[in-house]
């Protein structure tokens, strides 16, 4: 065990790390800490990609949720360091998903900004900002609770290293629930009692890339628009996309939001077919989606 028994956000939280063949195996573990914790918590884990193993854990116990990075084991320090913010800032983001608290959007965007865009352009490197955060920068009446970044697989790693003090998550190999085998990261920016989660990643497993696949970690694939956010250039994906999703989850506010900023932004009809098709909402839904935005 690297670090542990440490506290946060309600749960008893540590450590570990295990050689395998390709290298170590870091592993967050978190479990219902009591009231020694300020528990119970206020909510699960999963919305930031947690999961409950099969069996037991060495450390957590039957109720242990826990995230796996593949990294060398000379990340250690830079494991430690994300998996010491991530329970510090457990509070804030936990709040922030299941008891309505604020999102520091503007001010956790602003550092995005000003962080990682200048690099990334002199560098020659595709970065975009996706899902609701792209459609609320677009003029849509929502209110994103996390910002998401689309990349190459050579963005990512520098923007885990020019966003490196905020990070909750190591830059590396993991599993995305929902997502598959990603090179990925996340951070939470501002301080530990206000600011913004920020995740982005690239697919490391093969698979045939969907035309104008949002997330293909490709430069050129996602069909972005350019915007301007406090006075910087910054692309952004189209709102269908954020309208599909919110769709599939069953999003009626944000899903009303949207089609209302595509009925006056005008809507591109290729686009939405072509996110409609492999989508996970009900058939007839998709006709009077479809329908409602070609009027």
């Amino acid at each position: 065990m690297l670090s542990g028994p440490d506290l946060g956000g309600g749960y008893l939280h540590q450590l570990s790390l295990d050689p395998v063949r390709d290298g170590t195996t870091f592993t967050f573990h978190a479990q219902d800490g009591g009231s020694d914790a300020g528990g119970p918590p206020k909510g699960p884990l999963d919305t930031y990609g947690y999961v409950h193993p099969p069996s037991p854990c060495m450390f957590g116990g039957p109720g242990c949720w826990h995230r796996r990075f593949l990294l060398p084991q000379s990340e250690a320090p830079r494991v430690r360091q994300a998996y010491n913010r991530g329970r510090f800032v457990l509070e804030t983001m936990i709040g922030q998903t299941y008891e309505g608290g604020s999102v520091a959007l503007e001010m956790g965007l602003r550092e995005v900004v000003q962080r990682i865009g200048p690099p990334l352009e002199r560098e020659g490197v595709e970065w975009y900002i996706g899902g609701s955060g792209a459609a609320w920068l677009l003029g849509a009446r929502l209110e994103p609770r996390d910002l998401d970044l689309g990349t190459t697989r050579a963005g990512v790693d520098r923007i885990a290293a020019l966003l490196a003090e905020y990070l909750i998550e190591p830059v590396g190999p993991t599993d995305w629930p929902g997502s598959g085998i990603v090179r990925a990261a996340r951070a939470f920016v501002g301080t530990f009692r206000e600011g913004v989660r920020v995740e982005w990643s690239v697919p490391l497993e093969p698979r045939e890339i969907r035309p104008f696949e949002e997330w293909s970690g490709k430069a050129g694939v996602a069909r972005l628009e350019p915007v301007t956010f406090e006075g910087r250039p910054v692309r952004v994906t189209r709102p269908e996309y954020a309208l599909v999703r919110a769709a599939e989850r069953s999003r009626a506010t944000a899903v009303r939001a949207i089609v209302d900023l595509l009925r006056v932004r005008g809507t591109d009809r290729e686009l939405l077919l072509e996110l409609l098709g492999p989508s996970r909402i009900p058939p007839l839904e998709r006709e009077r989606l479809a329908a409602e935005l070609s009027r």
